[in-house]
């Protein structure tokens, strides 16, 4: 597993409505949005069991209906494909659920 390039980067945040590179950190973040606890700890339980698949767990929070995700391979200090490949099963687990 190796970091994505600058231009890499690039080319798969496009690909990921609303996530964008955290400042001053090699990792890419986006915050979820939901009609209250309920549906965001559901959504925390669903993204628990595809990260535990993939052995690749997010940082995040949660405060009532909005969930904060930080994704960053630390084992290379950076985003990696794996980041990547994430980030998109949260959004498909998300639907249009961002902030």
């Amino acid at each position: 597993m190796t970091k994505l390039t600058g231009k890499e980067r690039s080319e798969a945040l496009a690909s990921l409505a609303g996530w964008s590179e955290v400042e001053g950190r090699d990792a890419i973040r986006k915050e979820f949005k939901f009609r209250n606890f309920s549906e965001a700890f559901g959504f925390m339980a669903r993204v628990a069991l595809a990260a535990e698949k993939m052995d690749h767990h997010p940082e995040w929070s949660n405060v009532y209906d909005r969930v904060d995700i930080v994704l960053s391979s630390h084992d290379i200090g950076g985003v990696s494909e794996r980041d990547i490949k994430l980030a998109a099963k949260i959004e498909k687990l998300a639907g249009a659920k961002s902030a």
